[in-house]
């Protein structure tokens, strides 16, 4: 778990997401900048640097997928295309209005705003509803554990998040204790049960035979 900044930040569970997102992050340009990442499972960066028209035709309408561009990647591997779910669109909608022309999150001298002001952001939102352990890497962490969680295969969770290599993938994956647990007791199907002779348990137990004597 992250604290002072060091470390990987936590999953997030659904009632801190709650938290977060009903309490913490109290302006729609906050909550619209997370709710990408959570439900796009993309670094602060590509979310910082999207530009306007990757996400909205136009019109004004959202589009049925977010652009995010090769140059903003980390290391500029690839441009991919991500479904927009309803949940993220709906929060979108409500946005578009403050988007930027240029940036979907414009920052100051008509720039787009930093990841680092973003943490500030989310660091800010955290302590308001109490959460610890949390970075702006916690959204990706958990978007990609969820979907690991839900039996998607790993090369598809890798289409989503653009990793190129599998291993760095399963990485950010977390496993937890509960799934241990499960994976373990799964092994009680090979259960058998021990078999001995009644000779075998006389001799084992010489005073568990009835006595003969009256």
């Amino acid at each position: 778990m992250k604290r002072n900044r060091h470390g990987k930040g936590k999953i997030l569970s659904q009632q801190e997401i709650q938290l977060l997102f009903s309490q913490g992050l109290t302006k729609l340009r906050d909550r619209c900048i997370f709710a990408v990442m959570l439900y796009s499972g993309c670094r602060v960066n590509e979310a910082c640097t999207l530009l306007s028209e990757d996400v909205y035709e136009r019109s004004g309408r959202v589009r049925s997928h977010l652009t995010i561009r090769k140059k903003n990647t980390k290391g500029k591997l690839a441009t991919r295309t991500i479904p927009i779910i309803q949940e993220l669109r709906a929060i979108l909608s409500s946005y578009e209005k403050e988007a930027g022309v240029i940036y979907l999150f414009p920052g100051l001298r008509g720039k787009h705003i930093t990841p680092d002001s973003a943490a500030r952001i989310l660091r800010k939102a955290c302590h308001r509803v109490g959460i610890e352990g949390a970075s702006t890497h916690s959204f990706r962490r958990t978007a990609l554990t969820q979907m690991s969680d839900s039996g998607i295969p790993l090369r598809v969770i890798a289409e989503v998040s653009g990793h190129r290599d599998l291993g760095q993938l399963q990485a950010y994956l977390e496993v937890r204790e509960e799934q241990v647990l499960g994976a373990v007791s799964s092994l009680s199907m090979l259960s058998f049960v021990e078999e001995s002779s009644t000779e075998d348990e006389k001799e084992r137990f010489p005073d568990s035979s009835p006595s003969l004597q009256q």
